[in-house]
This record gives C-alpha cells, sequence and structure tokens, in this order.
C-alpha cells in the first residue's frame, strides 16, 4: 500500500532508519560489553521487542505489568518491572507471568518488598529484585547510602526474593555534552563509592542496571554499571536530536496528517493535535510541538484535541487543503500511546503494519 492511501493522522516507521538504530545501540553495547536490556515502553509491540533479542538484547524491559503481559508475545528470557509493584491484583498477575519467564523488579521500599515475597511465597516462585536507588532525578530510589544498603539487607532476609544488584535512572540528565559534563562525573564518582561499600558489605551487585536514551552512548563511561535500559533510541525524537543522542536523520518516526484549513493567513490547521501528538514540549522550552519535515520554518506551536495550529508566515512554500505532511514528534513515547497502529514505511510504501499491544496498559 502507498502511504497516499493512508488514512490521517497516521503514524509512520521509516524501517531502515529504525534498524540503523537498533544496530547501532546492539553494536554499541556489544563493544563495550554492556548487558542491553531495552524498555519497550516507546514501541509497546512484542515484534519489535522480538528484534532487539534477535539483535542480542539480553532481555526487555517495560514499567507495568500489563506490559509485561503484552510483552510476553516477543518470549523474552528475561523480563524486568522497571517500576514498583504494589497492589494484591497486579502482584498476583506479576506471578502467572513469572511462572513463563525469568521475572526481576526495581523497587524502592521494605513496603514494596514484602508484598512481593507474599506474592511470590503463595505462588511457590522466586523473583528477583534490583534495589532503586537515586541518582539525581528525585523521582524514585532510596538514598545512594546507608538506606540503600539497609534496603538490600530485608531484599536478602525476605523468602523467594532474589537480590539481583540495583537500578537507577539518570533521567534529569536530559542533555550531555561529554564525559566532562559536571553532574554525570558527580553520579560516576557517586556510584564507584556505593559500589566499594556494597562490596565491602558482601553485597556485590551482579547487575548494576541504568542509563537512557540521551545519556546512551556516554554509558561506558559510568565504570561499574554493566547493564542499560534505553527506551527512545528504537524510533528517537525531536527531544533525543535536542540532547544530542541522535541526529536529525536518526528520526524514524513521523505522524502523516492533512492540512484541513488554510482560512487564516500565515496559517493552516492540521488534523492532529492533542489526542495524536504528545504535549510535551522541547528540552530548553521553545520549539512548538513537532517539526515539520516539508519546511522547518513552519511553527507548530498550538494544539486543541484534534487540531494542530501551525504558523507559516516564515515559509516560502504555499500550503493548500488537503495537503499531506510529515511531522517529527517532540516525545515519541507518549505519540505512540495515542495510536493504535503503526505503519511500517520503506519510501512512499508500507511494508506493514503493527498493533500497539502495549498502548494503554498502565495497570
Amino acid at each position: 500500500m502507498n502511504i497516499s492511501e493512508l488514512d490521517t493522522p497516521a503514524l509512520l516507521v521509516d524501517l531502515d532508519v529504525m534498524e540503523r538504530n537498533l544496530r547501532r545501540a546492539a553494536d554499541y553495547a556489544a563493544k563495550h560489553k554492556l548487558r542491553l536490556r531495552p524498555h519497550t515502553k516507546t514501541h509497546k509491540i512484542p515484534a519489535l521487542g522480538r528484534r532487539q533479542l534477535e539483535l542480542g538484547a539480553a532481555g526487555l524491559t517495560v514499567a507495568k505489568v500489563g506490559e509485561a503481559e503484552v510483552m510476553m508475545a516477543a518470549e523474552p528470557p528475561d523480563l524486568l518491572v522497571a517500576y514498583p509493584v504494589i497492589g494484591a491484583g497486579k502482584l498476583r498477575r506479576l506471578m502467572e507471568v513469572a511462572r513463563r519467564t525469568r521475572v526481576t523488579v526495581a523497587l524502592d521500599s521494605e513496603y514494596a518488598a514484602r508484598e512481593l515475597s507474599g506474592a511470590a511465597g503463595q505462588a511457590g516462585i522466586e523473583v528477583g529484585v534490583l534495589a532503586e536507588t537515586d541518582a539525581g532525578f528525585g523521582r524514585v530510589g532510596v538514598d545512594m547510602g546507608d538506606q540503600l544498603v539497609e534496603l538490600i539487607r530485608v531484599i536478602r532476609r525476605l523468602p523467594r526474593l532474589r537480590y539481583e544488584g540495583i537500578a537507577f535512572y539518570p533521567g534529569h540528565i536530559r542533555k550531555l555534552d561529554g564525559e566532562d559534563d559536571p553532574e554525570f562525573v558527580r553520579i560516576g564518582r557517586t556510584l564507584r563509592q556505593t559500589l566499594d561499600r556494597l562490596n565491602r558489605e558482601g553485597m556485590e551487585p551482579r547487575i548494576v542496571s541504568g542509563g537512557s536514551t540521551p545519556s546512551l552512548w556516554h554509558s561506558h563511561e559510568l565504570e561499574g554499571m554493566n547493564e542499560i535500559r534505553p527506551g527512545t533510541y528504537v524510533f528517537n525524537d525531536l527531544n533525543t536530536v535536542v540532547s544530542k543522542a541522535c541526529a536529525l536523520e536518526d528520526c524514524a518516526a513521523s505522524v502523516l496528517v492533512t492540512v484541513v484549513s488554510t482560512a487564516r493567513s500565515g496559517q493552516i490547521i492540521i488534523d492532529g493535535g492533542s489526542k495524536t501528538f504528545s504535549s510535551d514540549g522541547l528540552i530548553g522550552g521553545s520549539g512548538g510541538f513537532g517539526r515539520l519535515v516539508e519546511d522547518p520554518r513552519a511553527v507548530f506551536h498550538k494544539m486543541n484535541e484534534e487540531h494542530g495550529y501551525v504558523d507559516i508566515r516564515a515559509c516560502e512554500r504555499k500550503f493548500a487543503n488537503g495537503d499531506r505532511l510529515r511531522v517529527i514528534p517532540n516525545h515519541i513515547c507518549v505519540a505512540v500511546n495515542l495510536h493504535e497502529r503503526i505503519y511500517g514505511v520503506r519510501g512512499d510504501e508500507t511494508e506493514t503494519v503493527w498493533k500497539v499491544e502495549g498502548r494503554g496498559k498502565l495497570q
């Protein structure tokens, strides 16, 4: 099917670019002897999880139990739930997943550990645990110090839990210029001190899991980290470009839209708004909601639910109702979650269609 036959808005993925992104990360991880357990929060598609495994990923990462259930279709040998699992219903479902593959959970409290231990005991299985520590993002995770040591002691005492190591997420590093970045240097120094202490305490972690797409290509500079969990790298987006983790030509995903109104001078309206694109802005706070591929001078500056407002006063080309345009989103992870299908394309031809099976799996 030619792209011209698709209804809009439609989320497109350039298959050649995506495959290049996947291979580059797999090669990087292999070169630096890093365990790659990619986060599937970006693509939410088992077929792509399977492709990541085929290229050498040791397992897959998810945030929610619903995503874990979906990703079982990829047949992962190892699955990390990088999110505290709280609640009896969720834990019962997680135990069913754990009957089918090796499961590890990242958590940051005695409460979550005891709940997990109880559920694993009732199910008669063992579950791996990563003690979550805060690298500076301030979201989840205990301090790298006494709190982490005490959490590990709790995990090791509880039945049916297998202490695997520690996890952290440097999500506050959105733009990394190199190994001299002061915050990146601080994380590396603190991590080394933490690992030295854990080794002295007899708590040597088998897995030290961290990383993100913005810091992906500097992961080998964090001494002691041996696992990375990037997610966005599969498609990339404008914020990945701003973070210097990719170039514009590495953005595999774009949204195909149609111009539906030219009634106001200097403006076009496209058939995609906040129910099509992420409302996330660019790192740095400017630039609108996406980049118009056909004319980057256009400014996609405002959205309603179904309407995208594009300022074309600086554009040389003319726009007409019915024109079909492509927009690269600021944040692809959220955009994917808004779409039922993704169209894999080569040139102007649609080669494959994926159902976004992990869409809306919030529980």
